[in-house]
């Protein structure tokens, strides 16, 4: 299951989005013979890249912040 499509987070896919729901607009038949297949995979893999770029940017956050944590805990060993 993807995050909601259509956030502020989602940008970069928007244009795919879009396609994706006037795909779906056209309405059941259309769906149910897989004319919206391909664009619906062209949004999983954008939504998978950006949600690949999120996590390498948070895992980066979240080292230099336990990196700051332990500098404050070696000084206060350091002066204990």
């Amino acid at each position: 299951m993807h995050p909601h499509l259509h956030t502020k987070d989602n940008t970069g896919c928007e244009e795919i989005m879009s396609a994706l729901d006037e795909c779906h607009a056209r309405g059941f038949m259309w769906k149910a013979m897989g004319m919206c297949s391909n664009i619906k995979r062209d949004v999983n893999k954008c939504l998978r890249a950006e949600r690949l770029e999120r996590t390498a940017e948070n895992r980066q956050l979240a080292k230099e912040k336990r990196q700051k944590i332990q500098a404050v805990w070696n000084e206060i060993d350091a002066n204990s």
